[in-house]
């Protein structure tokens, strides 16, 4: 891959300052205070918020304690997807801190999956390297690795290790010399807009004739309106981690570089804030 660290630097220690708040509906011994935290965008909710729990459970009694959840302005938040997409997508044009509301009942069984441990989250994130992987490389890489390398992956992002974690990552972000990159990019959009909760299909990074792709031709290709709206005035942005990148941009630049530790890029379409 091209050496450009201090993009990855910037991406991984990329953060988000938020306040926690327990939800007024749960029953307190006294009364609880907020809890603040710079939350980092490439991780998961259930693998940074421990604190968070000991603090509110702090005036809580046992007995009134179940699993936590999260939610912003009414809308659970979803554990499995990272940080910093749940910020693009759902709260990137609100003033900072990100007000989370913290509950421990009622429990959304039909929005959340459940994360009864780490075991959860890191099943869920290995299963999303290796996909990514066989849309790359048609899983040759993660297969030969051996299963500590795995565990590095793994360690690395929950301990916000970055060398432990690119030592290994970066074997996933090479290929071929002859073949100008990826298999396929991974990668998945969001919209606020629709019910379908994201779109992903096969999409390679360079074309026929040898070009390479950019992210405009990846959304021309899988939501087209996104790009030229029919009356011309623009709706939408394309944020990725929090920016809005060139439509020029080559997509295998951005998928290696601008991925989330699961090796997918996770694109949010959202629209256009009206000043």
């Amino acid at each position: 891959m091209t050496d450009d660290k201090d993009v990855l630097r910037d991406v991984w220690f990329g953060r988000i300052p938020t306040c926690f708040t327990l939800c007024q509906d749960e029953i307190t011994e006294r009364e609880a205070e907020p809890y603040y935290l710079l939350l980092p965008r490439v991780s998961y909710l259930t693998l940074v918020t421990d604190k968070v729990k000991k603090h509110f459970q702090k005036v809580m009694r046992q007995e009134d304690i179940s699993e936590i959840w999260f939610e912003y302005e009414g809308t659970p938040l979803k554990w499995h997807y990272p940080i910093g997409l749940l910020f693009d997508l759902l709260a990137s044009s609100s003033a900072l801190p990100w007000n989370i509301t913290v509950h421990f009942k009622s429990f959304p069984e039909k929005d959340l999956l459940h994360c009864p441990s780490k075991d959860v989250i890191e099943a869920h994130f290995m299963s999303c390297v290796k996909e990514a992987d066989a849309l790359k490389h048609k899983s040759q890489v993660i297969n030969e690795m051996q299963k500590k390398d795995h565990k590095q992956l793994w360690m690395g992002l929950q301990n916000d290790r970055f060398d432990q974690f690119w030592a290994i990552n970066r074997k996933l972000m090479e290929y071929p010399a002859e073949e100008n990159g990826f298999r396929y990019i991974p990668f998945r959009i969001y919209q606020t807009t629709t019910e379908r909760p994201f779109i992903q299909k096969l999409f390679r990074p360079v074309a026929t004739d040898g070009q390479l792709h950019t992210l405009g031709d990846l959304l021309k290709e899988v939501c087209p309106s996104v790009v030229a709206p029919e009356d011309g005035e623009k709706k939408n942005q394309v944020m990725i981690h929090g920016i809005e990148p060139m439509l020029e941009t080559p997509l295998q630049w951005l998928s290696e570089h601008l991925s989330y530790p699961d090796n997918f890029l996770h694109i949010s379409i959202i629209p256009q804030p009206t000043d």
